[in-house]
Formats: structure tokens, sequence, C-alpha cells
């Protein structure tokens, strides 16, 4: 169990809240909240496996369709003892239900994501239950009049009271009486239609007083001429909730039957929804799944804090456990050193959590039964600890609780005290750690942890690099190098006297000063290395750039050849078009002759004008070297028969053959509204194979169809239920029609209809969007579809 601190002082719940933010629902989030870290490698492993899968499927299609769903936990109890849900709760399982179903069908039809079949085959289908809700019911307040016939009955009924009312009303109104009233209006009290009485004529106006104004001025009086009627009303109304109540019963005794299911579905919701979550993070992180290795080694490529903005971070590689197991980090302040241990601790919880790390491919991380870190100054005022003392603290509980494959991160091992003290308990505090088989990372600022990694078996180097001519940090890990201090040229960069600064390092061992030649050759050395790599990798990326030249350029010609084809095409099309038109003329003159030739000559006529547009196609195709292609040839069909489903190459469409010449090798293929004779060189087998043989007239009503089915649809004036049947017969003929885009008109009044036109175009297949109507086109009374 890794301790709070380490959670805290790594900043892992700011992972998680960056977790959180990347699932859908609150139950998603929820779940991000309780996410652990295991130390079961199997596990760990099992959780990378369906992060990875996750990513994949979000690279390939951009998003997963989680729909809304909802904790049903409540709903499901009361359907289970019996209580009766309301419209809202049975909304929200539908819609549960719909999540789990569309989800369902969209990872099961993709293939390399074995790690969320289990999740995905435990998700079950109710479409019916699903359909049946959404239907009935229009929103959480509102049940739709196609709920039932018998509610459809009793609000038809009660529309016909209604006007009844309004009529007698508003005769009463407009009549001699209305000098009593006042104000020329009807309105509603306690549920039932009134009109306002001056209080000094309550006497003339016969009927039952409902309520007084606030002045005490006007009296809301129910005339005794619709009373009986108004009485009747009320009767329909309570009928209506009843008939309410039942639908709900009904709909609650069949949730009731599936609720266990339900159930599932919501864990398996919850955890794609958490899975995806961990996907999308590493996606906006670029995040990879390190290999797995239980031999104690961490091997991290380019690896880039989480935290830090990535236009502002420094990737470094970090290396530890080959061939050592401590790792000694020097470096001037502000250099990286804290980020670095951070990076190393925050990278295992991460990887143990089953969340990917932002890293090159090629790393691997090992698994960690537990990880502790002293980062960070955590002075006690309370306890009235110094920073040494609580530092040392916490180290001491780190050294009783800490075993074997453990990661333990020191910030500044040793300091707040006096320096020679400091280094040697900080070399026997690391000396201590050696024996254990776990993994330890220090930063210092001690020379004598220099010397002991330079000396000491198991234990190695590192230092933060540091730009001595721009007096700057680069944040970049040197693993086998410990850190110079720096501090001499820096300080003679900044102006200060070179008398002074012989005489301080006159006054440093002349053993220490040798070192720090050294490590200033090798730095040098290093740097020089590093130019011959950089040039090196420069002139590889200008062969690169030179060779994704080449590509283009060839890319390019092929387009363009593309093009021209195409233009020939086209151009093929059109002479084609304006030979047939050639044709039907001269047919047309033939036929308007027909009277003064007898029918020999008028064949003999006609095979002539056939012959010659024959020869004219042929010309265009085979002299222009336009129409079709020998790749096109090879794929031609040889044997073709009337009523054959044919792909006409150079138009890139299907058609029908009506005729057929096999010693001609041509073909009248139909297509669409246009006939064309055809040779066989062009005639393919269709894209989407489909049975030979004789049609029956589907071509013929889809051709009728499409001349017939207007644009718009005016359900206007229309009870829900006939405007229902109306909207779903006349959205089967425009998709027949092909028609891209219809308008339905529904109007505005009390926008019920509106909604019920919303609610069967969601659940139409085809529809591909609608939008409340814009300006100049009918606004909020009519609805534009797209198919």
């Amino acid at each position: 169990m890794i301790e709070n601190r380490t959670h805290r002082v790594l900043e892992y719940g700011e992972i998680i809240e960056k977790l959180k933010e990347c699932a859908v629902s609150e139950l998603g989030k929820k779940r991000a909240e309780k996410i652990a870290v295991s130390c079961d490698a199997r596990e760990v492993q099992l959780w990378q496996t369906e992060t990875t899968d996750a990513q994949s499927v979000l690279l390939q299609s951009g998003s997963v369709p989680i729909g809304a769903y909802y904790k049903n936990d409540e709903a499901i109890k009361r359907a289970e003892l019996g209580a009766t849900l309301d419209m809202g709760q049975l909304l929200h399982i539908a819609s549960s239900l719909r999540s789990a179903r569309k989800l369902k069908h969209f990872l099961g039809a993709r293939e390399g994501i074995s790690s969320l079949l289990p999740y995905v085959e435990n998700l079950t289908e109710h479409q019916d239950l699903e359909d049946a809700i959404f239907s009935a019911i229009i929103s959480p307040e509102e049940m739709s009049d196609s709920a039932s016939s018998e509610l459809r009955r009793i609000r038809k009924t009660m529309s016909t009271m209604k006007d009844s009312i309004r009529k007698k009303l508003d005769e009463i109104v407009s009549s001699s009486a209305s000098k009593f009233l006042q104000d020329g209006i009807v309105t509603m009290r306690q549920d039932r239609f009134v009109v306002p009485v001056k209080v000094e004529n309550k006497d003339k106006v016969a009927g039952i007083v409902h309520d007084t104004s606030s002045s005490g001025a006007t009296l809301f009086v129910e005339p005794m001429v619709i009373v009986e009627i108004n009485n009747k009303l009320q009767t329909l109304k309570n009928e209506e909730l009843r008939e309410i109540q039942r639908i709900l019963a009904d709909f609650t005794a069949r949730v009731a039957l599936i609720t266990e299911e339900i159930r599932q579905n919501q864990y398996s919701l919850t955890e794609l929804d958490f899975i995806f979550a961990r996907g999308k993070l590493s996606v906006a992180m670029k995040g990879e799944s390190p290999s797995y290795n239980a031999d104690m080694k961490i091997n991290l490529k380019q690896a880039r804090h989480p935290l830090i903005d990535r236009k502002k971070v420094v990737a470094s590689d970090i290396r530890v456990g080959e061939g050592y197991r401590i790792l000694v980090i020097t470096g001037p302040n502000t250099g990286g050193k804290t980020v670095t241990l951070k990076t190393l601790g925050l990278f295992s919880m991460m990887y143990q959590s089953g969340l990917h790390i932002p890293c090159d491919y090629g790393s691997s991380l090992c698994i960690f039964d537990n990880i502790f870190a002293d980062i960070g100054d955590e002075q006690s005022i309370e306890q009235s600890l110094s920073t040494f003392s609580s530092h040392m603290t916490h180290i001491v509980d780190i050294l009783d609780k800490m075993g074997e494959r453990n990661l333990i991160l020191f910030d500044e091992l040793g300091a707040g005290t006096d320096p020679i003290e400091g280094a040697a308990l900080a070399i026997s505090i690391l000396e201590q750690i050696r024996y254990r088989n776990s993994i330890c990372v220090a930063t210092t600022h001690y020379s004598e942890l220099k010397h002991y990694a330079l000396t000491q078996e198991d234990v190695e180097n590192a230092s933060m690099e540091f730009n001595v001519d721009t007096l700057s940090p680069t944040y970049r890990l040197v693993i086998g190098l410990p850190g110079k201090s720096n501090a001499f040229e820096i300080s003679e960069r900044l102006g200060l006297s070179k008398d002074i600064i012989q005489a301080a390092k006159a006054r440093i061992h002349t053993d220490k000063l040798a070192m720090e030649d050294i490590l200033k050759a090798i730095e040098e050395e290093k740097k020089a290395i590093e130019t011959e790599r950089s040039q090196s990798t420069k002139i590889y990326l200008q062969a690169k750039v030179l060779e994704e030249k080449m590509k283009a350029q060839e890319e390019k010609l092929n387009q363009k050849k593309e093009r021209e084809i195409l233009e020939g095409r086209k151009k093929a099309f059109a002479l084609i078009q304006d030979a047939q038109r050639q044709v039907e003329e001269q047919i047309r003159e033939i036929m308007e002759l027909k009277e003064q030739l007898d029918r020999e000559d008028l064949n003999k006529e006609l095979e002539k004008v056939r012959r010659k547009v024959r020869q004219k196609m042929k010309d265009y195709s085979y002299e222009e070297n336009i129409l079709y292609s020998e790749e096109d040839m090879k794929k031609a069909l040889q044997i073709i028969s009337v009523g054959d489903r044919v792909y006409v190459s150079t138009f890139h469409q299907e058609g029908t053959v009506l005729e057929s010449d096999e010693k001609k090798k041509e073909a009248v293929v139909q297509m669409g509204a246009m006939k064309m004779n055809l040779p066989y060189e062009i005639l393919q087998q269709p894209k989407k194979q489909k049975k030979s043989g004789n049609y029956t007239g589907a071509g013929k009503i889809l051709k009728q169809k499409s001349k017939t089915v207007r644009t718009e649809v005016d359900l206007r004036g229309m009870d829900m239920e006939t405007a229902r049947m109306e909207l779903e017969k006349y959205l089967d003929d425009a998709v027949l029609a092909g028609l891209p885009q219809i308008t339905v008109i529904h109007g505005m009044g009390t926008m019920v209809l509106k909604k019920g036109v919303e609610q069967v175009l969601k659940q139409y297949k085809p529809v591909k969007h609608f939008r409340q109507g814009k300006y100049g086109e009918g606004g909020a009374g009519v609805t534009v579809v797209e198919f």
C-alpha cells in the first residue's frame, strides 16, 4: 500500500484529475477517483493492454459512442420492490439501454481489442423496451398520445370538450353579459375554466365562484352553463392519470424482469468509460505503454513530466538497474533534479495503475511492491521540528518500512545540517539501502557523494547538464557523469574579481581541484561527441527530407495523371451524349417520315443510324483512348445476358442490361434515366454482387418515387398518432426517392407535435441530422432533415 505522502509529493492526484476530465459520465469520473496502484504483474499488464486497446480505437475512430447512461440503482430497487417508476427514471433506463446497445455494436465489429471483449460481451440489448419507452414518453413530465390507444382516445375527447367550453365562454364574453365582466378573457382557476366578474355584478352572472383577485375587485366565476362539461372534463383528467399510471406500471414490470442485466450494463459501461478515459489521457499525453521487466530495471526513453506544458518540458533518458541500483544526481539548483525524481516516481505509479506514460517507444519498467518519496520541505511547526529533523523523521520511517523490490526517492539527502555530518549520514543511508533488492535515486550537492558513487559498486553518478556560456540549466539528465559545481565559472562571468577566485581555489584541496578539472575535461569531450552526433543526425534528416520530397513529387505526378484521365473521361461522356442527341434527332426525323416509307425501308434507315452511332462511339473510345484503360479491359465481362447488373467503368455507375449482342460484343445498358449502347470492354462485375436474372418492378417504383415525392410534408392540424403514421410513410418514400434533404412542417402550437416529430426522427436510422428551420425556412415551425 503506497502511503498518502507519496501520492501527495509526486502529485499523483493531479493525474487523477486529468483522468476524470476524460471520462464521459459521472459514474466514469467516480470510477477514475477509485483508480488503484497494483503490485500484481498480471493485473498491471492487463490494465496496460486495456488502455492500449482503447488508445488504438480512439486513434482509428476519433471518438467512441459512449452515450448518456445513468446510475439506475434506486430505480432498479424500486422496480424489484414493485413500486412504479416515474417517467424520468424510465427515460434514464431507456437511455442507458441505448448506450449499451450502440457501444456493443460499435466495439463488437472491431478486431484486435480482445482485452475489452469481456465487457462488451456482458452488455445486453433490449431495443424493444428501449424503443417502447422513447416512443411513449416525451420528457420526464410528458407522456405521448401514442403511448396507448386508450390514452389517445381520452385526450382526444378532452380536447373536444375544451373546445366546447371555450366556445360557450366566448359566447358569454361577446354577449350582452360582457358588461358584467372585468375583462373579456377566459382563464383557469383550480383547473377549471372561469371568467372574471366584477364583484358588484356577482349576482348578475350565475355560476360558482372559485377565486378572488388580490384586490378583491374581481371574482373568478365558473358559469353554470359549463359546470357539467367541466365536471366531465375533470373525470377525463382522472382517467388520463389512471391510464398514465397503468402504462408506467407496465413499463416498470418489464424493467423488473431485466434488473440484473441493467446492473451488469451499468457496471460494464462504467468500466469501459474508465478504460477509454485512460485511452484519451494517453492520446492527449502522446503516451506509450512501457514493456514490463521482472529484473528490477528502469529504462525510460525521452521521459516527459506529464504535468509540465508539452511545449516547455525537456525530455530525459532515465536508466537505473542495469549495473547499478542506486543513482546519485548532482547539479545546480533549479536544474531539474527534483523534476527528474518526480518523473520517475510518478511514472511508476501511473504504470502500475494501468496508465500510459509520456515517453518514447522502447521504454521499460518493473513493478515495485512500494514507492517511498522524501521530496520537498515539510517542516512541522506544530511538532517544532526543523527541516532536517522533519526529513530525517520521514527517512527513519522509510527505512523501517522498506523491504525488497521498492523504489526510494530522496531529494537533497542529508541537507539541512553540517555538510560533513550530512554527507556522512547520506552515505550511510545509501549503504543501508544498497543491501536491499531495491532501487534508490537521490539528489545531493555534496562532493563526498560524488566520490562515493565513483568508487562504490552498484552506485552510479548522474548530473543535470548546465550551460556555463548562458549561465542556465538545460534540464537534461546525464548518467555516468557527476555534476560540476561551476561556482567559480559562474562567479567570474558575473564579475567577481579573479584575485578572489584564485584565493578561493587555493583554499581547496588539490585533489578536489583535480577532480573538477577531470569533470570539465570529460564534459568538453562529451560535448564534442554530441556535436558530431548532431551533425550526423542533421545529415540523416536532410536525406529523409529529400526522400520525402521525391515521394511527394511522385505522388503529385500520379495525381496529375489521374486528373488527366478523369478529364478525358468527362470529355468522352460529353461526346457520347452529343452523339446520342444526334442519333435521337435522326430517329425523330425518320419517325416523321415513317408514313412515307414501308417497314423494310424504315428498318434499313434505323439500322444505318445505329451503325453510324456505334462507329462513332468506337472512334471516341479507341482513337481518343480516354474511355477505358487496359486495366478496365482485363476486368471486362465476356458473357452478358439481358437483366444482368453491370458496373460501367467509364462512368463509375451500375446499370441493368436491356439488350445484348454477343456477335458485336455490345449491350444496351440502363443507368438511371439514361440508356446507352456500350461495348463489353467497359462492362464489369458490380461492386456488390446481386443475383442475375429478371428483376421485379422495384426499379420502376424507385423511378416513379423520385418523380412524385415532394421535398416537404405538412403535418399541421393532425393529432400525434396520425402525424406519426403520415411522417413515417413520407420518410420511407423520401429515402426510396433518394432525396438528400426534406422539410417537416409541424407549426408552433403547444410544441407537442414538434417533440413527437423529433422522437420519430431520432429513431429513424436513415436520418443523419435534423435541425430547427432558420429564418426564411419557417423557423421553429419546421424541422429540416438530412439523410
